[in-house]
């Protein structure tokens, strides 16, 4: 799964949940950086992207290329700063308020990926 959370410490929490869970966690600090890795790599099957980030493109317009690029892909949208509209929501996308709730988002990832 990737991570892309530009808050150094939020994300090592989150690749730290993550694993918890029993998942492998690939990581990257903004949408620009997630993209090369989803070029590079055929295993991903989640991303969980934050909202508000630096670059070229938020989480909700990463979600979005990622939905059109790589469908089978999963999307979790997490902020803590504001919510995403169901309009801007990509099909089959989950979103979490920060701070994570670790069960739900466990639990969350097990079922996206049955």
């Amino acid at each position: 799964m990737l991570v892309v959370e530009d808050e150094p410490i939020l994300r090592l929490d989150t690749v730290d949940m993550v694993e918890e869970a029993g998942f492998d966690a690939v990581e990257a600090a903004n949408a620009d950086a997630a993209l090369e890795i989803l070029r590079a790599r055929s295993d991903i099957a989640i991303l969980l992207t934050d909202i508000d980030m630096p670059g070229s493109m938020d989480g909700i317009k990463l979600a979005r290329t990622v939905r059109d690029r790589w469908p089978p892909i999963e999307i979790i949208i997490v902020s803590g700063h504001r919510g995403v509209p169901d309009a801007d929501m990509p099909a089959r996308g989950l979103f979490f308020w920060k701070p994570l709730p670790h069960r739900e988002v466990a639990v969350a990832l097990r079922c996206l990926l049955q």
